[in-house]
């Protein structure tokens, strides 16, 4: 059933069992940063960092209505928390915060436009919200200039790139199987076909 305002059983379905699932991955990801923190030094949490908001993207596309990027990155915070997350509740303060950046982008277009810059976009959304986000939690002001730009740089290209890309690719693969028939990407897809 496809409704224009409110959501159906079956996105709300989608979008909590999106934020569980990536929630298990986002805290399989913190091993992979660490590694890689280990081996390449501190910038490697900015260059990783995209793939912490890759479910606000894969949601937006898939639900296409507002708040479906929020909610699930709030979603996926919850079940990090709920696992025992060393972050603990200000996780959820992270994932509400990341999931704006990236809702902001869709709210720009009207939640009307999925395409793969828009995605991008979103995903770079996520980043600077986070990196303003993380600035004031961990005072970035004290560090040097040319650091900060890398950061923020490296920060940028994983949103766009572990967010976005890889968001759009998923949400592909998931499309091709014929398990979202019947939601709004399907609907928009097949109008576009006509």
């Amino acid at each position: 059933m496809l409704t224009t305002r409110g959501w159906t059983l079956r996105e709300i379905l989608i979008v909590a069992v999106l934020g569980a699932v990536f929630g298990v991955l986002y805290l399989a990801w913190v091993q992979v940063w660490l590694i890689a923190q280990a081996i390449f030094g501190a910038v490697t949490m900015d260059v990783v960092m995209g793939f912490w908001f890759i479910v606000s993207i894969i949601a937006a596309a898939i639900i296409r209505k507002p708040g479906a990027a929020l909610l699930s990155e709030v979603l996926a915070a919850l079940v990090q928390v709920l696992l025992g997350s060393p972050a603990g509740l200000l996780l959820l303060v992270t994932g509400l915060v990341q999931g704006a950046g990236a809702e902001a982008v869709f709210a720009a277009t009207r939640w009307k436009n999925y395409r793969l810059p828009v995605l991008m976009l979103a995903g770079v959304g996520a980043a600077v919200a986070s990196f303003a986000y993380t600035w004031v939690r961990f005072d970035y002001g004290a560090l040097a200039p040319g650091l900060l730009i890398t950061m923020f740089v490296l920060r940028c290209l994983s949103g766009a790139i572990l967010g976005g890309l890889a968001g759009h690719l998923v949400v592909e693969a998931l499309y091709k199987t014929g398990v979202l028939s019947g939601l709004k990407i399907d609907h928009e897809r097949r109008l576009q076909r006509a």
